[in-house]
């Protein structure tokens, strides 16, 4: 916590640095999914044009805002400052709440601001309302501003990968979407998506079957690229894992499978439709509580909530699906690569490339996957993705691989990052992390488009992004508004 904070604070409104605060607070009233940007578009532009500054939209949607230098820095060379403008919308089962239609909820606990039930939004929307409180400042100094809001960044990167370069004439750029206050990142992962299809046999029940849904759930989910080296579970990993185990004593047939949501987080919850032999009744319910109690042990200390349970439905009615095809797709996502696949044999605790398994849906004679490979190395890219690939292609999979988008090389002879590494020893007393990060930032993309462009990206205290359980650390965002605003002074 910086020195002089005081945690004295009911409400966001009373929480410093207010400006920015007030900004995050009005952003976060307008919905902002990703692919259903409109309404937030139209609000930066409103925003930008009230306050009298040069405001653009390029062809695909980013926003442009731009402001002269301040207080002795109207000289200065420009900066570019950037910041995606969609956020992940994900909630909890039992909460009721429309994202296309409601702002979120937020609530202050001690030194975090949350969302109650939610995701928060503060990926991104404290870099956003960051920039926004600079741009609409009278009295910060600060060279000139080029302020560009990327969209789509969640799930696609399409704001980054058609940006329009001719806008920009800065040869810094600040990417504010780093999750922690003492880390500099001057590298990240690339990614491409894994999507595949299958038409499976439908067939009618020779016997009386009993109706079952199954239920996973409780996790923490997460980033799939910032928290995959955390040992978390993935609900649709877990589950066909239960589903396994069970056919080997059971006589059962699957139903229906919906499992996980978002291509970048890790799946929290997965639900299972069975229909079980009426006579294998007791063997099901015995064998369930058995592999549940299991999985349950062996992730008592990174998922103490988890949750594996069945409820019964009376007589199972309707199609379901083959035998034959229950064991091909069982058989699929059990031997499915999930999680890190090679750590960096150069940065030392970096995950190099990984795999998530982010959503699995079986209905109505369709069997569909999302994944999402991770890599700061284009070949163990390639490698990774070939392996999901040819796992669902042995099943006869349709694979769709999409959205590639590549990693950003770090630079250590990055003259931004010397001025701030040497700032933040200067104001914290302490080294700062440089590192590089397994999350897919835009800089790699950006760099392509400007290519002599130094660039760093640097935050506050995130935690849980991607998740209902998303927070922000408010003392840990006064730190970082204190070292962008110092940072702003040595850009001359």
């Amino acid at each position: 916590m910086p020195q002089g904070f005081k945690l004295k604070i009911m409400t966001i409104n009373e929480i410093e640095p207010k400006a920015l605060w007030k900004h995050f607070a009005d952003l976060n009233a307008v919905p902002r999914p990703s692919k259903k940007e409109e309404r937030v578009i139209q609000f930066m532009v409103d925003f930008g044009n009230g306050l009298g500054l040069q405001t653009d939209v390029d062809a695909i949607g980013n926003v442009i805002v731009k402001k002269g230098g301040q207080a002795g820095l109207e000289n200065a060379a420009p900066i570019i400052m950037q910041s995606h403008l969609d956020m992940v919308h994900q909630k909890n089962n039992d909460t009721v709440f429309n994202f296309d239609k409601q702002g979120i909820d937020m609530f202050v606990d001690g030194d975090w601001l949350k969302a109650k039930g939610t995701t928060l939004g503060a990926d991104n929307g404290i870099g956003v309302a960051t920039i926004m409180a600079l741009l609409s400042s009278t009295d910060i100094p600060h060279p000139p501003i080029e302020a560009m809001f990327t969209i789509d960044e969640e799930t696609g990167m399409t704001g980054a990968m058609q940006l329009d370069p001719s806008f920009y004439t800065g040869k810094t750029l600040l990417n504010l979407d780093t999750e922690d206050d003492d880390e500099l990142s001057i590298g990240c992962a690339g990614g491409i998506d894994t999507n595949t299809t299958y038409d499976y046999a439908l067939v009618e029940m020779e016997r009386e079957h009993l109706s079952y849904k199954l239920t996973v759930n409780g996790l923490n989910g997460g980033h799939s690229g910032m928290d995959i080296d955390k040992g978390l579970g993935n609900a649709n990993k877990l589950m066909n894992r239960v589903l396994y185990h069970l056919r080997s004593f059971v006589d059962m047939h699957l139903v229906e499978f919906d499992g996980g949501s978002l291509r970048n987080a890790i799946p929290r919850e997965a639900t299972v439709s069975l229909a079980v032999l009426k006579d294998d009744k007791g063997s099901f319910e015995t064998e369930f509580n058995k592999v549940a109690e299991i999985m349950k042990t062996e992730f008592k200390t990174v998922e103490p909530k988890l949750n594996i349970s069945f409820a019964e439905n009376g007589v199972a009615s309707g199609k379901v699906m083959s035998t034959a095809d229950f064991v091909k797709i069982t058989n699929t996502i059990y031997a499915l690569h999930n999680g890190v696949f090679r750590m960096s044999p150069d940065i030392a605790g970096l995950v190099e490339t990984s795999s998530s398994l982010a959503r699995v849906i079986v209905k109505d004679g369709k069997f569909i996957t999302q994944s999402l490979q991770r890599s700061s190395v284009e070949s163990t890219k390639d490698d990774v993705a070939n392996t999901i690939r040819a796992s669902f292609e042995n099943m006869d999979c349709a694979v769709v691989q999409a959205g590639d988008y590549p990693g950003w090389q770090p630079n250590r002879d990055s003259k931004i990052l010397n001025v701030m590494a040497d700032l933040y020893r200067e104001m914290f007393k302490e080294e700062p992390q440089i590192k590089a990060c397994h999350a897919g930032l835009e800089c790699g993309i950006l760099g392509k488009h400007l290519p002599d462009v130094d660039m760093i990206s640097f935050g506050p205290n995130i935690r849980g992004a991607h998740s209902p359980d998303e927070k922000v650390q408010i003392s840990s965002v006064l730190k970082f508004w204190s070292y962008l605003l110092a940072t702003l002074t040595k850009l001359n």
